[in-house]
């Protein structure tokens, strides 16, 4: 499995800590809760190996992530009560392949359009409030 030494998904270094918290290994991913929380429960799946595109990975791989984002989906969905799962794909800026998976609540922000990558004011909670929302997610993966 290829890593690159400047990605912080590979790294696993502070970039990433200041931005996300490691909630679980999945098949051949890992799932983060992102630390800014407009959208209550935001995380990210990220591919353990470092590629860029889904096309790059063999099916099997291929079928194992998408399995791993669908379970991610639906222990947030089904744990926190949200409306719907938006996914975001982008690697413009950081070729890694992951994918954001945002909560979306009626009348919430952003209810009915696209979410914004990094909302402006940022909603950041206590170290409390982190744990208790990833244990929540967490039990629901099991």
């Amino acid at each position: 499995m290829s890593t690159l030494p400047d990605c912080f998904y590979c790294r696993k270094d502070q970039r990433l800590h200041d931005l996300m918290i490691e909630l679980a290994p999945l098949s051949v991913s890992t799932l983060y809760l992102f630390k800014e929380q407009t959208y209550r429960g935001r995380c990210v799946v990220a591919y353990h190996g470092h590629v860029n595109e889904l096309y790059e990975l063999p099916a099997p791989e291929l079928a194992r992530f998408t399995a791993d984002v669908a379970r991610a989906a639906k222990a947030m969905r089904t744990s926190l009560g949200a409306a719907k799962i938006n996914y975001g794909a982008y690697s413009d800026k950081l070729p890694h392949l992951h994918v954001h998976l945002v909560p979306k609540y009626v009348d919430g922000p952003s209810w009915g359009t696209t979410f914004t990558m990094m909302p402006d004011p940022k909603v950041l909670l206590s170290d409390g409030d982190y744990a208790a929302l990833a244990a929540v997610i967490r039990a629901a993966l099991d």
